[in-house]
């Protein structure tokens, strides 16, 4: 795939999708950010979002949560799917982030992966937010990337080393939520295919 065309593609992408705000968006703190995007696997920003606030609302800090009962949380965060599983990662990420990190989130891939309920995804995407040159693929980047003729791969790793070999660095930290917000635009099927033909034609 020719640079020059992948990226006026991504822009073409970029122009068409409505500026949604993401589970990643808008939080004024770094454990808010990493834990919303925790939340939103496998589930809908429009339910995680509200869910996120609700579960920062009744416990307004790190510490505050660490403190907090498993089931707890799972009330809070019972909108989700796997809320189960997602209230003791976030139960036992908190306790980590506490005592292991001084309250801190780590902006250290490898050490992001080590902490509950994290992975690849997940810290790849709370590093774009925050600023780093990294790409978080989930289904909306993995799909779009093939239908676009940028990877070949269904592996995360296969998909995210590929995006970086056909893209300058800069528009790294841009990718995911450029792709998720046009497929969250477009839940079609059928229109993403028909705006995606026509952006492979121009």
């Amino acid at each position: 795939m020719n640079q020059k065309r992948a990226v006026s593609q991504l822009m073409q992408l970029k122009r068409l999708g409505k500026s949604l705000r993401l589970a990643a968006d808008g939080w004024n703190a770094d454990w808010k950010t990493l834990i919303a995007i925790l939340l939103s696997a496998r589930t809908t920003d429009k339910i995680t979002i509200p869910t996120a606030e609700n579960l920062f609302k009744k416990y307004n800090s790190i510490n505050a949560l660490s403190k907090a009962s498993v089931s707890n949380i799972a009330k809070v965060i019972k909108r989700v799917n796997f809320y189960k599983t997602k209230a003791k990662n976030v139960s036992n990420l908190a306790n980590i982030l506490v005592k292991k990190y001084n309250s801190k989130i780590p902006h250290d891939f490898n050490k992001l992966i080590e902490l509950p309920g994290v992975g690849r995804k997940t810290a790849n995407v709370f590093l774009a937010e925050k600023g780093h040159g990294t790409i978080g693929i989930d289904t909306h980047v993995g799909w779009l990337s093939k239908q676009l003729g940028w990877t070949k791969h269904s592996k995360q790793e296969r998909v995210e080393a590929d995006l970086k070999r056909i893209f300058p660095k800069r528009y790294w930290n841009q990718i995911n939520w450029i792709l998720v917000r046009f497929g969250q635009t477009y839940p079609s099927r059928k229109i993403k295919n028909m705006l995606l033909s026509k952006i492979k034609a121009s």
